[in-house]
């Protein structure tokens, strides 16, 4: 198993750019972020709407 991902990890590095890597690696990053802030100021709005109730 372990070298079966070692495998694909190096076919992947071949056949894409480093660029393309990077740069798919922070997009992902990037809406994971914006995903991630979105949650928590939802979660905080819930918490101050239903705690003046």
């Amino acid at each position: 198993m372990k070298n079966l991902s070692i495998l694909s990890i190096a076919l992947l590095l071949a056949l894409m750019t480093s660029c393309e890597v990077i740069g798919d690696i922070f997009s992902a990053g990037f809406y994971i972020g914006a995903f991630v802030v979105v949650f928590v100021i939802g979660a905080i709005l819930i918490f101050v709407l239903r705690s003046r109730k």
